[in-house]
């Protein structure tokens, strides 16, 4: 399986986020591009069987411009889209918590629920970014 992680971060949690994804799916045996949203070159979706989407939530509840350039970029939508995201809930409380993960997932009609985590997935967040994958990909392999 290959997959890509495309992300926008600028505090770092976002990329924090898409670091522990690349470590997990590359111990799983998956083979991981990272994408830098805004940042590297233009990517060819259709060459992933599963695209993981990271995005912060800015502007109380709003997707920050690159990401959805990045959607534009890509021109189409895939169908092997997994959407994470890191937010805070001082900026709108859980109305707007991770909104941007939300409206993607939607988009994107993800098979999956959005992973939304508070800032910074240390700790005891670690837990939810890996039983998150772990559901992502017990469906991918039922699939395969």
């Amino acid at each position: 399986m290959k997959a890509l992680i495309a992300y926008l971060s600028y505090s770092g949690n976002t990329e924090e986020i898409a670091e522990q994804i690349h470590d997990y799916l590359i111990a799983d045996g998956v083979t991981v591009d990272m994408h830098q949203v805004g940042l590297d070159a233009p990517v060819d979706a259709s060459k992933y069987d599963y695209i993981f989407l990271g995005t912060f939530t800015w502007d109380y509840g709003r997707t920050p411009d690159e990401m959805k350039d990045f959607v534009l970029e890509v021109g189409y939508k895939p169908e092997n889209v997994a959407v994470f995201g890191s937010g805070d809930t001082q900026f709108g409380g859980d109305e707007l918590f991770c909104r941007a993960v939300d409206k993607l997932a939607k988009f994107y009609h993800s098979n999956w629920p959005g992973l939304k985590i508070e800032q910074s997935p240390r700790g005891q967040q670690e837990y939810l970014v890996e039983s998150w994958l772990e559901g992502v990909l017990q469906d991918a392999k039922s699939f395969a």
